[in-house]
Protein backbone atom coordinates (compact mmCIF):
# COMPACT_ATOMS: atom_id res chain seq x y z
CA UNK A 1 0.00 0.00 0.00
CA UNK A 2 1.20 3.45 -0.93
CA UNK A 3 0.18 6.69 0.69
CA UNK A 4 -2.38 9.25 -0.35
CA UNK A 5 -2.96 10.17 -3.98
CA UNK A 6 -0.55 7.53 -5.36
CA UNK A 7 -2.68 4.77 -3.87
CA UNK A 8 -5.84 6.58 -5.03
CA UNK A 9 -4.43 6.56 -8.59
CA UNK A 10 -3.58 2.85 -8.39
CA UNK A 11 -7.05 2.07 -7.02
CA UNK A 12 -8.79 4.04 -9.81
CA UNK A 13 -6.67 2.42 -12.53
CA UNK A 14 -7.41 -1.00 -11.00
CA UNK A 15 -11.13 -0.40 -11.52
CA UNK A 16 -10.64 -0.38 -15.30
CA UNK A 17 -11.55 -3.64 -17.07
CA UNK A 18 -8.60 -5.95 -17.70
CA UNK A 19 -6.29 -4.02 -15.34
CA UNK A 20 -5.16 -6.03 -12.34
CA UNK A 21 -3.36 -4.67 -9.24
CA UNK A 22 0.15 -5.09 -10.71
CA UNK A 23 -0.80 -3.48 -14.04
CA UNK A 24 -2.48 -0.61 -12.19
CA UNK A 25 0.69 -0.07 -10.18
CA UNK A 26 2.88 -0.13 -13.33
CA UNK A 27 0.63 2.37 -15.13
CA UNK A 28 0.52 4.63 -12.06
CA UNK A 29 4.31 4.78 -11.85
CA UNK A 30 4.55 5.34 -15.60
CA UNK A 31 2.24 8.34 -15.20
CA UNK A 32 4.34 9.63 -12.26
CA UNK A 33 7.52 9.44 -14.35
CA UNK A 34 5.97 10.88 -17.55
CA UNK A 35 6.40 14.47 -18.68
CA UNK A 36 3.70 16.87 -17.53
CA UNK A 37 2.84 17.59 -21.19
CA UNK A 38 2.14 13.88 -21.83
CA UNK A 39 -0.07 13.63 -18.75
CA UNK A 40 -1.92 16.82 -19.70
CA UNK A 41 -2.58 15.42 -23.20
CA UNK A 42 -4.02 12.25 -21.66
CA UNK A 43 -6.25 14.30 -19.34
CA UNK A 44 -7.44 16.47 -22.25
CA UNK A 45 -8.28 13.45 -24.41
CA UNK A 46 -10.22 11.81 -21.56
CA UNK A 47 -12.20 15.00 -20.95
CA UNK A 48 -12.88 15.48 -24.67
CA UNK A 49 -14.09 11.89 -25.04
CA UNK A 50 -16.49 12.30 -22.14
CA UNK A 51 -17.75 15.64 -23.50
CA UNK A 52 -18.12 14.75 -27.20
CA UNK A 53 -18.61 11.01 -27.61
CA UNK A 54 -22.09 9.54 -27.28
CA UNK A 55 -24.02 6.59 -28.67
CA UNK A 56 -25.64 6.63 -32.11
CA UNK A 57 -29.40 7.22 -31.94
CA UNK A 58 -29.95 4.49 -34.56
CA UNK A 59 -27.53 1.63 -33.86
CA UNK A 60 -25.96 2.53 -30.46
CA UNK A 61 -22.41 2.44 -31.80
CA UNK A 62 -20.07 5.17 -30.51
CA UNK A 63 -20.57 8.48 -32.32
CA UNK A 64 -19.76 12.17 -32.11
CA UNK A 65 -23.15 13.26 -33.45
CA UNK A 66 -26.69 11.86 -33.58
CA UNK A 67 -25.65 9.14 -36.04
CA UNK A 68 -22.39 7.21 -36.26
CA UNK A 69 -20.37 7.34 -39.50
CA UNK A 70 -21.75 3.95 -40.62
CA UNK A 71 -25.43 4.87 -40.19
CA UNK A 72 -24.76 8.21 -41.90
CA UNK A 73 -23.04 6.55 -44.89
CA UNK A 74 -25.51 6.37 -47.83
CA UNK A 75 -23.41 3.65 -49.50
CA UNK A 76 -24.19 1.07 -46.81
CA UNK A 77 -26.64 -1.75 -47.64
CA UNK A 78 -29.72 -1.03 -45.49
CA UNK A 79 -31.18 -4.48 -46.18
CA UNK A 80 -28.46 -6.21 -44.12
CA UNK A 81 -28.22 -5.72 -40.36
CA UNK A 82 -25.44 -7.17 -38.21
CA UNK A 83 -26.23 -7.53 -34.50
CA UNK A 84 -23.23 -7.32 -32.16
CA UNK A 85 -22.76 -7.09 -28.42
CA UNK A 86 -20.45 -4.08 -28.07
CA UNK A 87 -19.13 -1.15 -30.15
CA UNK A 88 -15.69 -2.82 -30.26
CA UNK A 89 -17.32 -5.69 -32.18
CA UNK A 90 -18.37 -3.23 -34.92
CA UNK A 91 -14.72 -2.27 -35.30
CA UNK A 92 -13.71 -5.93 -35.55
CA UNK A 93 -16.32 -6.56 -38.26
CA UNK A 94 -15.32 -3.42 -40.17
CA UNK A 95 -11.66 -4.46 -40.21
CA UNK A 96 -12.59 -7.46 -42.36
CA UNK A 97 -14.07 -5.16 -45.07
CA UNK A 98 -16.51 -8.01 -45.84
CA UNK A 99 -19.77 -6.72 -44.33
CA UNK A 100 -21.37 -3.83 -46.25
CA UNK A 101 -24.59 -3.46 -44.26
CA UNK A 102 -25.46 -1.59 -41.06
CA UNK A 103 -25.18 -2.57 -37.41
CA UNK A 104 -27.13 -2.79 -34.18
CA UNK A 105 -25.20 -2.79 -30.88
CA UNK A 106 -27.02 -4.55 -28.04
CA UNK A 107 -24.85 -3.15 -25.27
CA UNK A 108 -24.01 -6.58 -23.87
CA UNK A 109 -25.38 -10.11 -23.82
CA UNK A 110 -28.17 -11.89 -21.98
CA UNK A 111 -26.67 -13.25 -18.76
CA UNK A 112 -29.24 -14.43 -16.19
CA UNK A 113 -26.48 -15.32 -13.69
CA UNK A 114 -25.10 -11.77 -14.01
CA UNK A 115 -28.56 -10.23 -13.73
CA UNK A 116 -28.72 -9.09 -17.38
CA UNK A 117 -31.99 -9.83 -19.15
CA UNK A 118 -33.39 -8.82 -22.55
CA UNK A 119 -34.88 -5.62 -21.08
CA UNK A 120 -31.38 -4.49 -20.03
CA UNK A 121 -30.15 -4.52 -23.64
CA UNK A 122 -31.13 -2.65 -26.81
CA UNK A 123 -33.34 -5.53 -27.98
CA UNK A 124 -36.63 -3.58 -27.99
CA UNK A 125 -34.91 -0.99 -30.20
CA UNK A 126 -33.72 -3.80 -32.49
CA UNK A 127 -37.28 -5.11 -32.94
CA UNK A 128 -38.48 -1.57 -33.65
CA UNK A 129 -35.85 -1.22 -36.40
CA UNK A 130 -36.84 -4.56 -37.91
CA UNK A 131 -40.42 -3.31 -38.16
CA UNK A 132 -39.55 0.09 -39.64
CA UNK A 133 -36.46 -0.40 -41.83
CA UNK A 134 -36.17 -2.41 -45.10
CA UNK A 135 -34.09 -5.16 -43.46
CA UNK A 136 -34.05 -8.48 -45.32
CA UNK A 137 -31.27 -10.29 -43.43
CA UNK A 138 -30.09 -10.20 -39.82
CA UNK A 139 -26.56 -11.47 -39.21
CA UNK A 140 -26.21 -12.41 -35.55
CA UNK A 141 -22.58 -11.82 -34.55
CA UNK A 142 -22.65 -12.31 -30.80
CA UNK A 143 -19.60 -13.84 -29.15
CA UNK A 144 -19.17 -17.64 -29.32
CA UNK A 145 -19.45 -18.15 -25.55
CA UNK A 146 -22.35 -19.30 -23.37
CA UNK A 147 -23.92 -15.84 -22.94
CA UNK A 148 -23.38 -14.95 -26.60
CA UNK A 149 -25.03 -18.21 -27.63
CA UNK A 150 -27.94 -17.62 -25.22
CA UNK A 151 -28.42 -14.15 -26.71
CA UNK A 152 -28.28 -15.52 -30.26
CA UNK A 153 -30.85 -18.20 -29.41
CA UNK A 154 -33.19 -15.60 -27.90
CA UNK A 155 -32.86 -13.36 -30.97
CA UNK A 156 -33.45 -16.21 -33.42
CA UNK A 157 -36.62 -17.30 -31.61
CA UNK A 158 -37.90 -13.73 -31.49
CA UNK A 159 -37.02 -12.69 -35.06
CA UNK A 160 -37.94 -15.89 -36.95
CA UNK A 161 -41.74 -15.19 -36.83
CA UNK A 162 -41.07 -11.86 -38.60
CA UNK A 163 -40.05 -13.72 -41.75
CA UNK A 164 -36.62 -12.06 -41.95
CA UNK A 165 -33.68 -14.18 -43.11
CA UNK A 166 -31.38 -15.03 -40.22
CA UNK A 167 -27.70 -15.94 -40.34
CA UNK A 168 -25.01 -16.53 -37.72
CA UNK A 169 -21.29 -15.98 -37.94
CA UNK A 170 -19.57 -19.27 -38.70
CA UNK A 171 -17.20 -20.52 -36.04
CA UNK A 172 -14.49 -23.12 -36.14
CA UNK A 173 -10.76 -23.45 -36.50
CA UNK A 174 -8.53 -20.38 -36.60
CA UNK A 175 -6.19 -19.97 -39.54
CA UNK A 176 -2.82 -21.42 -38.58
CA UNK A 177 -4.32 -23.61 -35.85
CA UNK A 178 -3.63 -27.32 -35.31
CA UNK A 179 -6.43 -29.89 -35.09
CA UNK A 180 -4.84 -31.59 -32.09
CA UNK A 181 -5.21 -28.43 -29.99
CA UNK A 182 -8.83 -27.68 -30.94
CA UNK A 183 -11.47 -28.37 -28.30
CA UNK A 184 -14.46 -30.57 -29.13
CA UNK A 185 -16.94 -27.69 -29.47
CA UNK A 186 -14.70 -25.71 -31.85
CA UNK A 187 -13.92 -28.77 -33.95
CA UNK A 188 -17.61 -29.74 -34.01
CA UNK A 189 -18.55 -26.25 -35.23
CA UNK A 190 -15.89 -26.47 -37.94
CA UNK A 191 -17.31 -29.78 -39.15
CA UNK A 192 -20.88 -28.44 -39.04
CA UNK A 193 -19.90 -25.34 -41.02
CA UNK A 194 -17.75 -27.15 -43.60
CA UNK A 195 -17.90 -26.01 -47.25
CA UNK A 196 -18.28 -28.18 -50.33
CA UNK A 197 -15.28 -27.82 -52.62
CA UNK A 198 -16.47 -27.31 -56.18
CA UNK A 199 -13.36 -26.00 -57.94
CA UNK A 200 -10.21 -27.74 -56.80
Amino acid sequence: MYEGVVQDLIDELGRLPGIGPKSAQRIAFHILQADSADVNRLVEVLQTVKARVRFCDTCFNVAESEQCRICADPRRDRTQLCVVEEPKDVLAMERTREFKGVYHVLGGAIDPMGGVGPDDLKITELFRRLGQEPIEEVLIATNPNHIGEATATYLVRSIRPMGIQLSRLASGLPVGGDLEYADEVTLGRAIEGRKVLTNV
